[in-house]
Order: C-alpha cells, then structure tokens, then sequence
C-alpha cells in the first residue's frame, strides 16, 4: 500500500489543501445568506450535504499522506468518511424529495451530491477487498467529484437562493 500511496502523494497534498480551503470558503459564503438559505427547507440539508462530501475528500486525502498505512486502515477510514457522507446526502435527499419539484427534478438535483459519495463507497470497498489501485483511481475520482460538487451547492445556496 505504500508503494501505491507515494505515487498518489502530490495529488493528495494538492486535493487536501484545495479541498479544505473551499470548505471554510463554503461555510463562509453560506453564513453571508444564512437567513435565505434557512427558509427554504432543503437548502441547509444539501449544503450540509456538501460539506460532508468535502470532509470525506478532506480525510481520505489527508489518510493518503499518513505513513504506511495497513491497507485495511485507509479502506476502513475511506468507508467511515463515504458512510458517514452517505447519511448526510440521505437526508438531503429527502428532504429535496419532500419539498417537491419547483425547480427540476429532485432526483436530479440529489444525483450531483450522490455521485462522488457513491464513488468514495465503491472505493474504499475496493481498497478492502485488495484492490487497492483500483480503489485509489476510485477515491480519486470521488474527490473531484465532491469539489464540483461543493462547488454546484455553493452556486446555489449563494447566488440561486437569491433569485
């Protein structure tokens, strides 16, 4: 796992620090509409959605640079940030559900935030099944993805909730 891990190292100091600073970014933009963001019902659930997704980023990238790491251990901690994401999106997603489809789909809606903790899912089930390359490229893509999509969430709970 070692082996593995060094050559993913630039990556996982790039996505560490990138992803940390658009999480403090996001909870700072969102404390500047908090009040508008706090009357629609599923708004505060999906940015809470986001910020799990950037934490689940945050650690796997962060257990990335820990030293040999026993490849159990980086797949149990990928699968604890990806669950622990899961149920955050769950209830965002419910809560998208309930509040019906003003603006679009809420499936759609929900499949920008299920995408990359899916993928965190999937990899870190690689990772403990022994395959870890595989579950990296997966870990890897979750990551992107949980940016863009905190980025999507951000656009939303700061600009869309405006209108």
């Amino acid at each position: 796992m070692t082996e593995l891990l060094d050559g993913w190292s630039e990556f996982n100091v790039a996505m560490l620090g990138a992803t940390a600073a658009l999480a403090g970014l996001l909870i700072v933009a969102m404390s500047v509409n908090i009040a508008e963001i706090l009357k629609t019902p599923s708004l505060p659930g999906r940015a809470a959605a986001a910020l799990a997704a950037l934490m689940a980023a945050i650690v796997v990238t962060a257990l990335g640079l820990v030293p040999n790491p026993p490849e159990w251990l980086f797949g149990l901690g990928a699968l604890l940030a990806g669950a622990l994401a899961a149920v955050f999106e769950y209830r965002a997603t419910r809560l998208l559900v309930a509040e019906g489809s003003r603006f679009g789909s809420p499936i759609a809606k929900a499949a920008a935030g299920w995408l990359p903790v899916g993928l965190f899912l999937v990899g870190a089930v690689l990772v403990l099944a022994g395959l870890p390359s595989a579950g990296l490229a997966w870990l890897a893509g979750a990551s992107i993805l949980a940016i863009a999509s905190a980025i999507l969430h951000a656009w939303i709970v700061l600009v869309e909730v405006l209108r």
